[in-house]
């Protein structure tokens, strides 16, 4: 169960198998909510923070171990939620994340964790968006635009195992704070599908 958390802010959380164009969107929601007058905190995980440096250099020294790295993760978003989401969010602002504790699910559900228990270890301490955004394309796909802007998949986007990300992430859709959006347009469509969602929130 998700422990109830009360601010007075807004919680958006962008999701999906890397190429699908998290970052891009990411922003240009921030634009949106700026123009409405609202301020906005824009972030990511990994953070910058300590502990997602250091599971950003394992990509590059070599991966950890499945017990480390998920733990690497719970801790850098526990320093997350309590330095910056929550505040930010009793502040009154609008958070918007590129990446949540759903990836975690996904890409640490493929090295054999169960979902589900990584899902209720996180809820103990970091709130659920008030929306997420799902963004799903086929793997083929997301991997032609990780080969076209010019990165290697590493791990993680080896072909079989974004297929079991992308399972996963899709066992979300029937909850009524997840929103499906096919990545499959051009950017402006894709933000015009994800501002549908978000007109009530002027």
């Amino acid at each position: 169960m998700t422990t109830n958390f009360n601010y007075s802010g807004l919680f958006i959380a962008l999701e999906g198998i890397d190429g699908t164009g998290k970052s891009t969107q990411t922003q240009r929601l921030a634009s949106y909510f700026s123009a409405l007058g609202r301020e906005v905190v824009l972030s990511r995980e990994p953070t910058d923070g300590p502990w997602g440096n250091k599971l950003r250099e394992s990509a590059t020294i070599g991966r950890l171990d499945a017990e480390q790295e998920l733990e690497y993760f719970l801790r850098d978003r526990k320093e997350h939620v309590e330095n910056l989401i929550l505040p930010s969010l009793h502040g009154g602002k609008v958070v918007i994340l590129d990446r949540y504790y759903f990836s975690t699910m996904a890409y640490q559900g493929c090295r054999g964790f169960d979902p589900a228990e990584i899902r209720r270890r996180n809820e103990e301490f970091a709130p659920r968006p008030d929306h997420l955004f799902i963004l799903d394309i086929d793997v083929e796909t997301a991997l032609q635009r990780i080969g076209h802007r010019g990165d290697k998949a590493n791990h993680f986007e080896k072909t079989d195992s974004l297929k079991r990300c992308r399972d996963i992430f899709l066992t979300l859709v029937g909850e009524s704070f997840v929103h499906l959006i096919s990545a499959h347009g051009t950017p402006d469509e894709i933000t015009l599908q994800l501002i549908d969602f978000l007109e009530v929130e002027k």
